[in-house]
Order: structure tokens, then sequence, then C-alpha cells
């Protein structure tokens, strides 16, 4: 297996994001291979194909011009040995945040403080940091290559409680250029951006859908259903188990390419809102959900391990994500998403064009100021799962495009509702 795959063509890519046992994404600063290796090798036993791997951009780049050759090397270790255990791995660079920690260099905070988007120097620095990373990997089979950098939108905007400001121009600059810097490092890899869902789902927000969908190889989403869906609607709820296809097939509407991949990059069985012991069944729901996309690049749960609990202050629905413990054995959501694997090598098949369209109306297609119908408890969303409900395989499509007899042919859409029509 190899990163120059062609998603159209190939059953969709199943992995997890790697949360290490040992000391969680701090473990950059003791990093142990053979605790490594043995992670590696209770992922690759559950049949997965790929890891998603977290860098911590202060532990890599300490100084604007300082980007450690040892912390360089000790990356290429990891996915060398990720290689010789037949995963392929995509590597995040501006770590950024995670489980609700920030993490940023300190040449960009405090005395130093500059805004990470638009700051001529701290574009540099990033650009530089990326190349970096991805030339020192891209003579490895293995290396499907960068993704900018973990839900960096939430610096953005609120809620973060001390933002970096910027418009959607100023992110589309910024993004193209730290895009260019993946690609210069290593050349022809799947280089993509990831936001969470205030891209889709939150007005005004700088990162718009527009960006996801239009700028990288592939658009990335992020399903969590602690966004106001189980609490909503519940956790058996239709809308709670078609949160990930839903949002799936809501970046289509966007998509200038109609075979443009979506990666469901990161989902997760998120306690209270999924009980632990509901968990497998949540995860059977959803993946049998975005099976039936078509275009989708592939599914990467989050996350392999527990976080341990000697850990202090994570919220308490980031300890027991994982599929597998922290000593390594598969909890009945590993089991069922091993199940799935081995269900879809064994017999897949291309899900059929969905035929029908929910209208996604946003005010303006660029930089979609009214994107709150398309959230929990929004227009679009509510018609999007009545739909289900009702038996009916929905997509969605742009206001603007609904006239567009070659989009809509190109999709395979032949019946075109508005929110206000499905009852």
């Amino acid at each position: 297996m190899t990163a120059a795959q062609d998603p159209r063509a190939e059953a969709p890519r199943f992995g997890v994001n790697y949360t290490p046992t040992a000391g969680w994404f701090h473990h950059w600063l003791d990093f142990d291979l053979d605790a490594v290796r043995a992670d590696l090798d209770s992922i690759a036993g559950l049949g997965l194909d790929h890891v998603r791997v977290f860098p911590l951009w202060p532990v890599f780049q300490p100084n604007r011009t300082l980007i450690r050759p040892r912390a360089v090397e000790q990356l290429a270790a990891l996915v060398d040995a990720a290689g010789e255990r037949g995963l392929d791995v995509a590597v995040d660079g501006l770590q950024g945040h995670l489980s609700s920690f920030d993490f940023q260099p300190s040449w960009t905070r405090t005395w130093h403080r500059r805004n990470m988007f638009t700051d001529p120097d701290v574009l540099d620095g990033q650009a530089a940091y990326l190349r970096t990373l991805a030339a020192a990997l891209h003579g490895r089979d293995n290396f499907l290559g960068m993704t900018v950098g973990n839900e960096v939108n939430q610096f953005s905007g609120e809620p973060h409680p001390d933002p970096d400001r910027a418009d959607p121009a100023q992110v589309d600059a910024w993004l193209r250029r730290m895009l260019a810097a993946c690609e210069q490092g290593a050349p022809g890899r799947l280089h993509l951006h990831a936001s969470y869902d205030a891209a889709w789902y939150l007005d005004d927000h700088p990162f718009t859908p527009w960006h996801s969908a239009r700028i990288g190889a592939a658009t990335a989403v992020h399903s969590w259903v602690f966004n106001g869906t189980a609490q909503r609607y519940g956790a058996h709820a239709t809308a709670t188990a078609q949160h990930a296809a839903y949002l799936v097939e809501l970046a289509k509407a966007w998509a200038d390419d109609p075979r443009r991949p979506v990666w469901l990059q990161e989902v997760g069985a998120p306690a209270p809102h999924i009980a632990a012991e509901d968990a497998a069944r949540f995860t059977a729901d959803t993946v049998a959900a975005v099976l039936d996309c078509p275009d989708l690049w592939g599914v990467t749960w989050w996350c392999s391990h527990d976080v341990d609990r000697a850990l202090a202050d994570f919220p308490e629905l980031e300890y027991g994500l994982g599929v597998l413990t922290t000593d390594r054995r598969v909890k009945p959501a590993g089991a069922r998403l091993a199940a799935a694997v081995r269900e879809v090598r064994a017999g897949w098949r291309p899900p059929r064009a969905r035929t029908t369209a929910v209208v996604v109306a946003t005010g303006d297609e660029v930089t979609a100021p009214e994107r709150a119908v398309c959230g929990p408890g929004g227009a679009v969303f509510e018609a999007f799962m009545r739909l289900v409900e009702d038996g009916a395989r929905p997509t969605t499509v742009l206001a603007e495009r609904v006239g567009d007899a070659a989009h809509l042919a190109a999709r395979g859409i032949t019946e075109v509702v508005h929110p206000h029509d499905v009852r």
C-alpha cells in the first residue's frame, strides 16, 4: 500500500490519530522508540492502514530560526517504524491545538506576541518549518503528506481567549503559503489543511467552507457530536449517527471538483454524550453512514489510545476516546472498527451517487456569512436528517449552483429540495 493510490478507485482508508501511551504528545520530550513501536504494533493489530501523527510545534521549532534536527530525526524514526508495520503516516505540522491545550512557540506569544496568520516573520518561520518536515519525509513511501496543523482555525476567533484575528482573505493567503511550503518539501503528496466545525457552522468565522473545499489536495472534516448534536437530538438519534456523513456531504457543496476526496480526519465517541458502553454501537453506525458517501478518502478515528489518567487537567471526555487502553488492550469500539475494516476489504463496492440535494444558502458562497443554517438545529441540517429518516440518501448543493445543469449532472444530482420544502 502506498500513498500514490487513487482514493477515488480504492476502498476508503482506515486509520487512527496516534496518541502515544507514554506521556501523550509530551512523549517528544522523552522520545522512546521502543514504546512507539509497541503502540504501533497494537494499532496495526486492528488491521488499520495509517496513522496521523502530531509533532509539537514548540518542541520542534523552539526558536523561529531553529528547527531541531534531533526532533526531525525522531519524527522520521516514527514514520519508519510505522512503515515496518504496514502503516502509512500523515503528519500535522503546526501543533497547535490538541485536546484543549494550545502549543505555540514562545516566539509568537507574550513579549513576542505576533499574529500567526499575518505577521511576515512568523509566516517565514512557519513555512520553513513545514517545508523542513515535508522534505525530511519525502523519500519515504509510507509518508502520505502534511496537514498544515490541527484545527488551527480555533486560534482565529471566538471562543479562543486570545485569538489571532484574520479575515477570510488573509486566511486564504496564509493557507496557500503554508501548503506551498509543504509542496516544496514533498512534491505530489497529500497536503491539506484541517478545521474544526466552526468553519462549517459558525457565522462570520474567518476560516470558511470555501477554504476547506477549494484549497489543498482533499477536504478534511472533523466530526464531534459534543458540538450540540448529541445534546440536542440524543445519543441514539439519526442526527448523531449521521453527523459525520452529513459533514462529508456538506463539504461537497463548496467543492469545485465534483470528485474531490473528503477525508473524515477526526471522529470519536465522546463520553458522556456517548456512554462508554454505547461507543461500539456509535462507532458502527458512524462508519456505516460515512461508507455510503461517494469519494470518501478515509476514516481516521480519534484516537488510538486512551490518555493516561496520571496526566492532569484534561477535559473528562478526552481520557477515554481511545480504541485501545493505555496498556494497549482493544476496547469494544476498537473491535468494531477492526470489524468494519475487515468487512470493507472483503468486498468493497463504491456507493451510488446521492441524487437528492438539499439547497445550502449562506448569503455568499465564498465567505458564507450565514452558515449557522448548516449547524445542529439549522434549516439545512434539519432537512438533511429528515430526508435520511424518510429513507433518502441526501447530499447538498449551493444555492448559487442550483441552476448549473452541468454541475448537477457531474455529481449525479437529479432532485433539488429547499429546506423549507422538507417536512
